[in-house]
C-alpha cells in the first residue's frame, strides 16, 4: 500500500488541483499538491531506507492484453528504483514548497486567478509521470510515463504562453525529444520482435541469445544486443540532452525557475541515465553500444562545459552545467559501472537543484533580472541565498581533502566517474575530457558567484536598491537541498563505490569471491578488504538478479580503486586551477575577460554561439523542411489540388446537379417515365448476362 501511495497520490493531487480548484480555491489547490507530495516523499525515504536489495513486483492491474503481448501495470520496487522514488519525490515537494513563494506574485499572470492551480496541477502531474517510468515492470508502463514526461515538459516549459520565445522553446523540447522517442518506440519493437515479450523479467533472461542474434535493419546486419542498446541509447539522448539532441535543454530556460530545477536539474533529464542502468542485463551484451554510449557522454561533458564558460544568462550557465553532468553519468554507465553513474544521479539531484532554486532566489530578489552582468554585490542583500549558493557551488566544483572520503557530494561521486573513466577503455578520451570539463565546471561556477555576489553593483541602480531576500517558504528548500549537498556523498560513498560486495549487497546483485587467478568461486563472503584487494571481488548472477548487471568479465569498479594517485588527485588540481582563473578574471583583474574575449574573437563568438549547433540545424533542416511544406503548399495544395482536381470537380459536379435537379420536376408521369425506362434497363442488362434464364 505504500508504494501505491507513493504513486498515486501526485495524481490525485494534479487532477483535484486542476479540475476542482474552483471548489478548494487557489491556495487550497497548492496546499493540497504540496502536501500529497511532501507524503510521497516521506513515504520514499521509509522504503529507500528499509529496502533489503531484492526485488519486488506489486501488481496493480492488468493492462494489456493482445495475442502474445501481454503488459501489466505493475511496480517494480528494488534497489534502483527505491533510488529514484528519493530523488524524484525530494526534489519534488521541495520545488512544490518553493513555487508556492516564488510564484505568489508572479506578473505574466497577475490578473489571472487560474494560472497558480494549473501551475501545481502540471507539477504534480509530472511527478506521476516520473514515477511511472521508474517504477515501471515493462517497457510498454514506462513508455506511458516517458511519454508523460514530456508532455508534462511541453505544458512547464510552455507555461508562459504568452510569451513567443516560451512557445518556441515548449515546441523545441517536444520536437527533439520526438527523435529520441522514436528511437525508443524503434528499440522496444525490436525487443518484442525477438524475445515476444516487454516484461522485464523475460527481456533480460533473453540477454545471452540477443547477444548471438543477428536482425537485418536498413538493409544491414546487426547484432541484436548492440542494436537494441543503440536505439534504447537514442532515447536517452534525447531525454538526458546528450551531444546532437541537446539544443532543447537551454532554450527550456524559458519556464519558470522551479520548473528548471525540478525537470531539468535532477529528474527528468536522468531518465535517460536511469534508462540506460535499468536495461543493464541487455547493455551488458552490447559492448559497442556501450562504447558509444562512453563517448557520447564524454563529448557531452566536455561540450557543454566550454559553451558554460562565457553564457551570461544565470539560468543558462547551470543549464549547460546540467548538460555537462549528464556526460559524466553516461560515462560511467558505459564503462558498466552503473552503481557510479546512479551515485552522481543521486548527489547531483541535490545540488543541482539547490543552484537552480537559489538563481530563482537571486532572480527573485532582483525582480526577474537574469543577465549576470546587471548583478555584482549581492553577498549582503541575499546572504541566505548567497551561502546556499555557495554550498552548491563547493559541490559541484568537487571540493574536498583528497585522497579521503571527505568532501562536498559532488567531491566524491564525480571524482569516482574520473577514476571509472580511467580505468575503463577508450584510450584515455573520456578520463581526459572529464578532467577538463571538470577544470571548466569549477572556473564557470566560481564565474557565476563572483558575477553576482562579489564586485561592485552593476546594472540598472534602483534594481539593486530594492534588492532583497527571498521569503522563508523559498530559503527553506535550499536549506534542505543543502544538506544532501555536502552529506549524502560522505554518507552513500561505501554503497555506490566501496568494496565490490558492499556495492554488490546494496544493489541486490549476487557477488563471488575470486581465486587469485580470477577464476570466480561460489559464495565469498567480504572480510574487510583493502584496497589492494578489490579485484579478488566480481560481481556474478544470471541477468536480472538485482537491480543492476554487470558481468563477472567487468573489472572497471575493481580496477578504479587501484588507479595512480595522481589520477585521483586531479580533478582536484583541475578545481584550483578553474577557481583561480575565475578570481584572477573576475575579482583581481575584472578587466580582463573584456580583452581576452576582444583578443579571441572567434573562438569567444563560438563558445557563446553554443557551437553553431541551432545555426547548423537550422540550415540543414529546419529551412528544408520549410521549403518543402511551402512548396506542398503552393504547388501541391495550390496548384494540384485547387487548380485542377478541385477544378474539375467544380466543373463536373455542378453539371449533374444541374442535371439531377431537372429531374425533379414534380410531374408523376415524369416519374412514372422514369421508372419504366429503369425497369427496361434492368431487363435488357438480365437478359445479356443470362439473368433472366
Amino acid at each position: 500500500m505504500i508504494e501505491q501511495t507513493i504513486l498515486f497520490a501526485p495524481l490525485i493531487g494534479a487532477i483535484i488541483a486542476g479540475f476542482g480548484w474552483r471548489v478548494i480555491g487557489d491556495m487550497g489547490a497548492q496546499w493540497l499538491t504540496t502536501g500529497l507530495l511532501f507524503l510521497s516523499c516521506i513515504l520514499s525515504w521509509v522504503v529507500f531506507l528499509g529496502h533489503d536489495g531484492e526485488t519486488h513486483i506489486i501488481h496493480i492491474l492488468d493492462w494489456i492484453q493482445s495475442g502474445t503481448l501481454s503488459s501489466e501495470w505493475s511496480i517494480r520496487l528494488d534497489r534502483l528504483t527505491a533510488i529514484m522514488l528519493i530523488v524524484v519525490t525530494t526534489v519534488s515537494a521541495l520545488v512544490h514548497l518553493y513555487s508556492m513563494g516564488y510564484m505568489a506574485h508572479d506578473e505574466n499572470f497577475s490578473e489571472n486567478e487560474s494560472y497558480r492551480p494549473r501551475f501545481f496541477a502540471y507539477l504534480s502531474f509530472f511527478t506521476f509521470a516520473m514515477l511511472m517510468l521508474v517504477t515501471a515492470d515493462n517497457l510498454a508502463q514506462m513508455f506511458f510515463g516517458w511519454e508523460g514526461v514530456g508532455l508534462a515538459s511541453y505544458l512547464l516549459i510552455g507555461f508562459y504562453f504568452r510569451k513567443p520565445s516560451a512557445n518556441a522553446a515548449s515546441i523545441k523540447a517536444f520536437v527533439v525529444n520526438r527523435v529520441g522517442d522514436f528511437g525508443f518506440a524503434l528499440g522496444i519493437m525490436a525487443i518484442y520482435f525477438l524475445t515476444d515479450s516487454i516484461r522485464f523479467e523475460d527481456i533480460f533472461a533473453a540477454g545471452p541469445e540477443l547477444a548471438e542474434t543477428q536482425l537485418t535493419f536498413l538493409w544491414t546486419e546487426w547484432n541484436a544486443a548492440n542494436l537494441i542498446a543503440f536505439l534504447l541509447f537514442v532515447g536517452a539522448m534525447g531525454k538526458s540532452a546528450q551531444l546532437f539532441l541537446h539544443t532543447w535543454l537551454p532554450d527550456a530556460m524559458e519556464g519558470p525557475t522551479p520548473v528548471s530545477a525540478l525537470i531539468h536539474a535532477a529528474t527528468m533529464v536522468t531518465a535517460g541515465v536511469f534508462l540506460v542502468c535499468r536495461m543493464s542485463p541487455i547493455m551488458e551484451y552490447a559492448p559497442e553500444a556501450m562504447a558509444f554510449v562512453t563517448f557520447i557522454g564524454a563529448s557531452t561533458a566536455f561540450f557543454a562545459a566550454t559553451v558554460g564558460l562565457v553564457q551570461n544568462d544565470i539560468k543558462r550557465v547551470i543549464a549547460y552545467s546540467t548538460c555537462s553532468q549528464l556526460g559524466y553519468m553516461f560515462v560511467a554507465a558505459g564503462l558498466g559501472v552503473y552503481s557510479v553513474a546512479m551515485f552522481h544521479l543521486l548527489t547531483h539531484a541535490f545540488f543541482k537543484a539547490m543552484l537552480f532554486l537559489g538563481a530563482g532566489s537571486v532572480i527573485h530578489g532582483m525582480h526577474h533580472e537574469q543577465d549576470m552582468r546587471n548583478y555584482g554585490g549581492l553577498r549582503k542583500k541575499l546572504p541566505y541565498t548567497f551561502w546556499a549558493m555557495l554550498i552548491g557551488t563547493l559541490a559541484i566544483t568537487g571540493v574536498g581533502i583528497p585522497l579521503t572520503h571527505i568532501g562536498f557530494a559532488g567531491f566524491l561521486s564525480k571524482d569516482a566517474v574520473i577514476e571509472v573513466a580511467y580505468a575503463g577503455s577508450m584510450g584515455g578520451y573520456a578520463f581526459w575530457m572529464l578532467v577538463v570539463a571538470a577544470l571548466f565546471t569549477s572556473f564557470y561556477s566560481w564565474r557565476l558567484m563572483f558575477m553576482t555576489f562579489w564586485g561592485k553593483p552593476r546594472g540598472d541602480k534602483h534594481t539593486h536598491e530594492h534588492a532583497h531576500e527571498s521569503p522563508t517558504v523559498m530559503l527553506v528548500p535550499l536549506g534542505v537541498l543543502a544538506l544532501g549537498a555536502v552529506f549524502s556523498g560522505m554518507l552513500w560513498y561505501s554503497s555506490f563505490f566501496g568494496h565490490t560486495d558492499q556495492v554488490a549487497k546494496f544493489f541486490g546483485v549476487p557477488y563471488a569471491e575470486a581465486s587469485e587467478h580470477g577464476e570466480a568461486a561460489e559464495g565469498g563472503e567480504s572480510d574487510g578488504a583493502s584496497s589492494a584487494d578489490y579485484h579478488h571481488y566480481v560481481f556474478s548472477g544470471q541477468p536480472g538478479e538485482g537491480a543492476i548487471h554487470v558481468g563477472p568479465e567487468n573489472t572497471v569498479l575493481d580496477a578504479a580503486h587501484d588507479v595512480p594517485a595522481w589520477v585521483k588527485v586531479s580533478p582536484f588540481v583541475a578545481m584550483l586551477i578553474g577557481l583561480v582563473v575565475a578570481l584572477w578574471f573576475y575579482v583581481w583583474d575584472p578587466a580582463m575577460p573584456r580583452r581576452l574575449a576582444e583578443n579571441q574573437r572567434p573562438l569567444y563568438l563560438f563558445l557563446l554561439n553554443k557551437w553553431y549547433f541551432d545555426e547548423i540545424y537550422d540550415f540543414l533542416i529546419v529551412q528544408p523542411a520549410k521549403s518543402l511544406g511551402r512548396l506542398l503548399w503552393r504547388r501541391g495544395d495550390g496548384d494540384v489540388i485547387d487548380g485542377s482536381i478541385n477544378g474539375v470537380a467544380m466543373g463536373i459536379v455542378p453539371f449533374f446537379t444541374r442535371l439531377a435537379g431537372r429531374a425533379q420536376s414534380g410531374y408523376i408521369f415524369t416519374y412514372a417515365f422514369a421508372m419504366v425506362i429503369g425497369i427496361a434497363v434492368l431487363v435488357t442488362w438480365m437478359t445479356f448476362i443470362g439473368g433472366a434464364e
